[in-house]
């Protein structure tokens, strides 16, 4: 199963020992980054402009890249050495210092802002806390409190200090606000990238004060790439373990152009959940109800919720059974959608997708109870006897 990273080794704090933080994925360079060419259009724009906004915003779908585009991002920012090429692309040379150090986690003034910092804390009120949100005494502590000091290195870089707040829908009302005052008064130098697939959950205030880039799906020649790419570096590293195209060919369909969510859904597991649900669900759409369907469904939810929570200190069992929720619900949600592709080509007329269409709406009623809090063994069991029924 997939972990996030959480870096930030440059701050010392009482409690578990920073060197247990993960590290930092190294930033890509910008020939190995893949599609989301509107979106570097935006941001090679700021940098030709030579002052980069304080505050930016990158949002859109899950697992398509925004993470690694804001790791990438910052370290143009940070690197003396970054230039344009005759197209107006911004890159830096691979061999920089700045760029060594990034790649060794090292450098002092890259700050990366997860919800997993919490445990890090002195405090151990906050060390010890369930980790289903981003708390304000992570921003003041591992944000606030940095912003304001002076940068560890000088350089002639676009910018001095970047910090990037991933999953930033996580923050709490009371970290929002936190951050909304260094937004408003922002110190020299310092730019911060909240990274997000969830905008909404974002103070209006703050979406307000920063710049919006939006980061979409990859197109299908950009998938092919990112796969050929991602295949010839699992045959480095597991050569003996290669995907089956039966596999690959169903994460493709899963992830629907998001690598991060191909990537997360292969180690998680969940190809092997749909060949144990998939004859159900082609029955359910042919309206045979299968008895054991409910009961499959909810015990490959709580397992997996289990696994993460096994795997990851101070994790919320709740969040965790949402999130299982949210691969059942990709699951399935990913096979009506191929459904209605394979009606819509055999041209057999909309009273055939109206089975597909009714269970659609079934499956949003279902994804609406889990965010009510409804148990999730009492939303998979009513889920899939409705499945089966017909409009």
């Amino acid at each position: 199963m997939a972990k996030k990273p959480k870096p930030v080794r440059e701050v010392t704090v009482s409690g578990p020992d920073p060197d247990k933080f993960l590290p930092t994925p190294p930033p890509l360079c910008r020939g190995e980054f893949i599609g989301q060419h509107q979106a570097w259009q935006r941001l090679d724009a700021a940098m030709a402009a030579g002052r980069v906004h304080h505050a930016w915003i990158f949002h859109g779908p899950k697992g398509v890249g925004k993470f690694t585009a804001a790791l990438t991002f910052a370290s143009l920012l940070l690197d003396p050495a970054t230039e344009a090429n005759a197209s107006g692309v911004h890159d830096s040379p691979g061999d920089s210092d700045t760029r060594r150090q990034l790649r060794a986690g090292t450098h002092p003034d890259l700050f990366v802002i997860v919800k997993e910092l919490a445990r890090f804390h002195e405090d151990p009120n906050v060390r010890d806390r369930k980790l289903t949100s981003i708390p304000a005494e992570v921003i003041r502590t591992f944000l606030v409190e940095h912003a304001t000091l002076r940068p560890s290195m000088a350089t002639e870089s676009i910018a001095s200090r970047v910090f990037i707040v991933d999953d930033a829908d996580l923050l709490n009302i009371h970290a929002q606000n936190a951050l909304l005052k260094i937004l408003e008064e922002p110190p020299p130098g310092v730019v911060i990238i909240l990274v997000t697939s969830a905008e909404q959950e974002l103070l209006p205030t703050i979406r307000s004060r920063s710049q919006r880039v939006y980061f979409g799906p990859l197109t299908n020649p950009d998938m092919t790439v990112w796969l050929e790419r991602a295949a010839a570096a699992r045959g480095r590293d597991e050569p003996d373990e290669p995907m089956a195209p039966e596999e690959i060919g169903f994460l493709t369909q899963l992830a629907a152009g998001a690598p991060g969510v191909f990537l997360a859904a292969r180690d998680g597991g969940i190809h092997a959940w749909w060949k144990q649900l998939g004859p159900m669900l082609v029955a359910a759409e042919k309206g045979q109800y299968s008895p054991e369907l409910g009961a499959l469904m909810a015990d490959l939810v709580n397992k997996w919720a289990e696994a993460w929570v096994d795997e990851h200190d101070n994790a919320s069992k709740e969040a965790a059974n949402k999130d299982a929720a949210a691969w059942m619900f990709r699951l399935v949600g990913s096979y009506l959608q191929r459904r209605l592709a394979e009606i819509a080509r055999a041209n057999k007329g909309p009273e055939s997708l109206e089975p597909i269409l009714a269970m659609f709406e079934r499956l949003r009623e279902a994804e609406s109870e889990i965010d009510a809090n409804v148990q999730a063994a009492f939303v998979m069991e009513k889920l899939s006897g409705e499945l089966s029924l017909r409009p």
